[in-house]
């Protein structure tokens, strides 16, 4: 019978496996601007690339979370992995953009594949210790959108597009060290789909992880917004390098690994709506200050903002999880498959904005959407480390 205690050893294989994941997803946006030099692309062309990796996983993880609960299915973070390298491969060699899509598409499917069953087991590896096991395996999520634009700036930039094929190498080598890490994992499943001793309730509370969804698909329709103008507000307003435009992404994702980091430590002692509230609150300034900073401040701007941004989302996961406790599959595909999808179908809106008013005032409209996220999760219940960090009312003789 497995500890109670977090298995730094199984978080870290997972968390390796998210970042060979979803350094997919962190090179797609790094794509466009060569995209949009090359192919000639509009900024709502160039968007639709971002809803394409961000559709399936919206429809699919779901879905694939509730088959895993009935039927657990570990197999499927192996063939997401390779599919998700797949499918980038595929955009380096594509010579149409319907093909660009669908090459987009198969490396969405990948991701869809490997989450549900990812989070399922770092829920179960992070033993009594929900918000920090989290943060450590997002942190390889996070890693990875960090590495993707370095990675794939640095392929295109030695090879073009179709170097971004490459990253199949350590791809294969990462499904294989999964496969070989299956058992270890298992060990870990409860006999029974009973809640963790100190859940936040025994029964799913679906009403509130209806409003946390809600609050995802806002704060996820800021990420996808700022992964897709950051770096073409970087190219096309402040007339900076394309080197300059992806290094502005990796600087948002790897300060989000500090924040996340930080977030989980926090979260677990004082609770995580609180954390959640805070974050959110914070970023709408944080916003605005980059905007109006000088070249060389817009990347501390970026850092701080992708500090409390990329926290929220491993926050908002563990919340799904507790709310519905006895379905974790489903609550993680909810949380990071549908939500997030949803999030990133504004996507096309913001660049419709982009094209008639400038990539400027895209990025202001974003400004706002932290402030409905945060007014939002308010209306959220306390969860369990917010309940026992809460004093009890003191009872006065009558």
């Amino acid at each position: 019978m497995p500890s109670s205690a977090l298995d730094r050893r199984g978080i870290a294989l997972l968390s390796l496996g998210h970042m060979l994941t979803d350094i997919n997803g962190g090179a797609i946006p790094a794509l466009l601007p060569v995209l949009v030099a090359q192919r000639g692309l509009s900024y709502v062309a160039a968007s639709g690339i971002v809803v394409a990796s961000t559709v399936i996983s919206s429809v699919v993880q779901p879905l694939l979370g509730y088959a895993s609960d009935r039927r657990p299915a570990p197999w499927l973070m192996i063939a997401g992995v390779l599919l998700a390298n797949l499918g980038l491969a595929l955009v380096g060699v594509a010579p149409a953009y319907w093909l660009i899509i669908a090459s987009v598409l198969l490396c969405g499917m990948g991701v869809a594949m490997f989450h549900p069953e990812g989070y399922r087991f770092a829920n179960y590896v992070a033993g009594e210790q929900p918000a920090r096991g989290m943060s450590f395996f997002s942190v390889g999520g996070n890693a990875g959108s960090a590495l993707g634009p370095l990675v794939a700036t640095a392929l295109i930039a030695a090879f073009g597009l179709r170097g971004i094929g490459l990253m199949m190498l350590p791809a294969s080598v990462m499904a294989v060290v999964l496969w070989r890490s299956l058992p270890r994992f298992e060990t870990y499943r409860p006999k029974a789909a009973a809640p963790r001793a100190g859940a936040a309730g025994q029964t799913a509370d679906w009403p509130a992880l209806s409003r946390l969804v809600l609050v995802i698909i806002v704060r996820s329709s800021l990420y996808y917004g700022l992964l897709t103008f950051v770096p073409l507000y970087f190219t096309q307003v402040r007339h900076a390098s394309l080197a300059t435009a992806n290094g502005a992404l990796t600087c948002l994702s790897l300060a989000g690994i500090v924040g996340t980091l930080a977030a989980g430590q926090v979260a677990d002692r004082f609770g995580r709506k609180r954390m959640l509230l805070a974050l959110l609150v914070a970023i709408a300034p944080l916003m605005l200050a980059f905007l109006f900073a000088s070249d060389a401040a817009a990347f501390v701007w970026v850092a701080l903002i992708g500090m409390a941004l990329v926290a929220t989302f491993m926050i908002a996961v563990v919340l799904g999880q507790e709310y519905v406790p006895t379905q974790v599959g489903v609550a993680s595909g909810l949380t990071t498959g549908l939500a997030t999808g949803l999030g990133g179908l504004t996507t096309p809106a913001l660049g419709l904005i982009a094209d008639q008013r400038g990539v400027t005032t895209a990025l202001y409209v974003l400004a706002g959407l932290p402030i409905l996220a945060a007014v939002l999760a308010a209306t959220l219940p306390r969860d369990a480390a917010q309940e026992a960090t809460t004093p009890s009312p003191a009872v006065h003789p009558e």
